[in-house]
């Protein structure tokens, strides 16, 4: 299988990872939006978890991962529910980890450990431990496969950054003993401005703080009901929706009906209707300098600014007005 991505572009995978793509879990992932809600309330805001999943397993590829590392990077949201952290909201669960806590009993309870076997692939080997793939994710504030693809992959598709950006960050960007880290202070704070874009003014966008608050309410109030059980949540966005609709409950039928590209929303700290935290995400990469690594923030104060800034507006959260 050849793979054309508009960020890495074109790559030969190896037969397993073909056959992993075709398979109903991951394919499963295209119907299931990144933003949550956000796809409702704008209809360009449309990255799916299938994009993003092919993507970090690319990524893995173009710095040299193996491809079990890179079959970890093509399942690593393999278990996310529908409409991706929203469940968090509805579980009141602050870690946003919940597709973390059932990832081992999605992947049991699916092909992906007879396609595994059928190459010689162990599934417990390469998908329950995935701290031995240091490409794939690295604690925060580091670069990994997973942050660097979703920053890059969201914020070029919405229209804040350009493919030239894209490519010259990743002209920059190298592996060292199986971690990426960047070549200069200039590729860092770049990144590190675009990836505030991402987990600050567009993750707390009051539009998307809207949307994902609205949406959790509905499937909130739906489990109550008795209308979803934990199960349809491991289906798709859109069957969610159907499944709700088809219940023709008043009740959650008009907060469904306010989840919509037509509402009017700003922030507003004196006058609102509705306030929310996101869990907090800091990011400061290490760069290669006079052959030691470095964390940016050592040598640039653009760097440390951003980040204390990015750190107040998280713990502030968003203050969301609803306009009639």
């Amino acid at each position: 299988m050849v793979i054309h991505d508009e960020i890495y572009g074109e790559f030969e995978v190896d037969r397993v990872i073909e056959e992993l793509i075709l398979s109903e879990p991951v394919q499963r992932l295209k119907g299931i939006h990144q933003g949550g809600a956000s796809y409702l309330v704008n209809e360009k805001w449309n990255v799916t978890r299938i994009d993003h999943s092919i993507g970090v397993m690319l990524l893995i590829k173009k710095l040299g991962g193996s491809v079990k590392e890179q079959i970890a990077g093509l399942l690593h949201d393999v278990s996310h529910t529908a409409f991706s952290h929203v469940i968090d909201f509805v579980f009141e669960n602050k870690e946003e980890d919940y597709h973390e806590k059932i990832y081992s009993s999605v992947i049991e309870n699916s092909e992906i450990p007879t396609i595994l076997a059928k190459y010689g692939y162990n599934y417990e080997d390469v998908l329950l431990d995935d701290t031995k793939w240091t490409l794939l994710e690295q604690p925060a504030p580091e670069l990994c496969a997973d942050r660097v693809d979703y920053t890059l992959r969201d914020m070029y598709v919405y229209g804040h950054i350009s493919l030239e950006e894209v490519y010259r960050f990743l002209n920059k960007l190298i592996a060292v003993d199986g971690k990426m880290y960047l070549q200069n202070i200039e590729m860092a704070e770049w990144f590190v401005q675009v990836y505030y874009q991402e987990v600050i003014d567009f993750f707390m966008d009051p539009l998307n703080m809207y949307g994902n608050d609205m949406l959790a309410k509905a499937l909130k109030l739906s489990f109550e009901k008795n209308i979803l059980n934990p199960n349809d949540f491991l289906g798709k966005d859109n069957e969610l929706i159907t499944k709700i609709k088809s219940s023709e409950d008043k009740e959650l039928t008009r907060l469904l009906e306010k989840i919509n590209p037509n509402v009017q929303v700003k922030e507003d700290r004196e006058n609102y209707d509705l306030h929310r935290k996101n869990k907090l995400r800091i990011i400061d990469p290490s760069i290669i300098k006079d052959y030691k690594l470095i964390p940016a923030s050592e040598v640039s104060e653009r760097v440390r600014m951003m980040g204390k800034e990015a750190c107040e507006k998280a713990e502030r959260g968003m203050y969301v007005r609803i306009s009639d």
